[in-house]
């Protein structure tokens, strides 16, 4: 796709979407933000950023539940007018980015159920980016056989479900299993339809989905460890898009504790500092925040390059990540507990 072509049908949404990306929130604003002594405060100085009013209509006291809707409601409006003005294939490419919240909104659905939960008092759980209109029906759902026949055979994501068929009944184990075996269905399909567009477009997201790809064999391995999970039973729900396939992979596999997961990433350079700082103790950050600082830089590097796909996606990564920086100072404010307040992953 050359550059005279990809402006006459991108080039407004990749302006706008770079334009979004300039009102992410700079380092002095978060030195602001984990000063403030009350919800009202943190109101205060949103406004003088691109978050502008959003909060102008909510009543004190704030809580951090209506901060973090209102984040998301922000976010989904500016993706969906992305998504309105597009064009094939930029509209596929957009879609497939909601299909993992559709994931994330089944799963959370699922549990729900099966902890006895209202469906109505889950549906505004959801996450609005993921929704589709058959949700309410998860309910009836008793089995993945059932869950596939009566709500998902309609929906984008009924070819990554066949994997997940079975008369089993719905249990704790079986629904990780479902998520799980959705995002490697998810993450293998969305690699697939970004290597067919070629340019920087595949350059950019097949470095993006291997990495998270492998970010999420390295959780499933280590989440796995004193389960039931069988090592075989493991081994299927790695996502093969990643650096980590096919060696990599097949290491972890055979992990038996965290230290042998550790040995894995010794042998890629782009994962052996992530495990090397990590840790639970003061002071020390935890892997997951490690890998969402990799996340961030890998996003931002997204921006560097011209008329590609991939910034649509990075900012949507960044201001996820903005939402749970924002929300975590929010919970430290709320409960006066700063201790750790400065535990955010910093984007500029």
């Amino acid at each position: 796709m050359n550059s005279v072509n990809f402006n006459i049908n991108f080039g407004y949404l990749e302006g706008l979407c770079r334009g979004f990306k300039g009102g992410i929130l700079k380092q002095t604003d978060y030195i602001n933000l984990v000063q403030c002594e009350i919800l009202e405060d943190l109101k205060l100085h949103l406004q003088s950023t691109d978050y502008g009013s959003f909060l102008a209509n909510e009543p004190s006291p704030l809580s951090v539940s209506v901060i973090d809707d209102k984040l998301k409601e922000k976010l989904v409006i500016e993706f969906q007018h992305m998504r309105i003005h597009s064009v094939e294939p930029l509209s596929t490419f957009l879609d497939f980015i909601t299909y993992g919240y559709m994931i994330d909104n089944i799963i959370l659905l699922i549990t729900g159920t099966l902890h006895q939960r209202d469906i109505r008092e889950l549906i505004p759980k959801c996450h609005p980016l993921g929704s589709f209109e058959q949700m309410e029906a998860i309910h009836i759902a008793n089995t993945p056989a059932e869950l596939y026949n009566a709500v998902l055979v309609d929906t984008p994501l009924a070819p990554y479900f066949m994997d997940c068929i079975s008369e089993q009944d719905l249990d704790e184990m079986n629904i990780e299993i479902i998520r799980n075996t959705l995002y490697k269905a998810y993450l293998e399909d969305f690699y697939k339809f970004c290597s067919t567009i070629g340019g920087s477009t595949t350059e950019v997201m097949c470095e993006a989905l291997a990495f998270e790809a492998d970010r999420r064999a390295f959780i499933i391995t280590i989440n796995s460890f004193g389960t039931e999970l069988t090592k075989d039973d493991r081994a299927k729900l790695y996502p093969r898009c990643g650096k980590l396939h096919p060696d990599g992979l097949a290491k972890l596999a055979q992990a038996d504790e965290y230290e042998q997961v550790k040995v894995v990433a010794d042998y890629y350079g782009e994962y052996k500092p992530l495990f090397d700082g990590a840790g639970t103790g003061p002071g020390e950050k935890t892997l997951e925040d490690r890998f969402f600082e990799k996340e961030v830089k890998i996003m931002m590097s997204a921006f560097m390059q011209q008329f590609h796909f991939g910034v649509f996606y990075a900012y949507l990564k960044l201001k996820e990540q903005e939402c749970r920086n924002i929300i975590w100072i929010s919970e430290c404010v709320a409960q006066k507990h700063k201790a750790k307040i400065d535990s955010y992953i910093p984007i500029f």
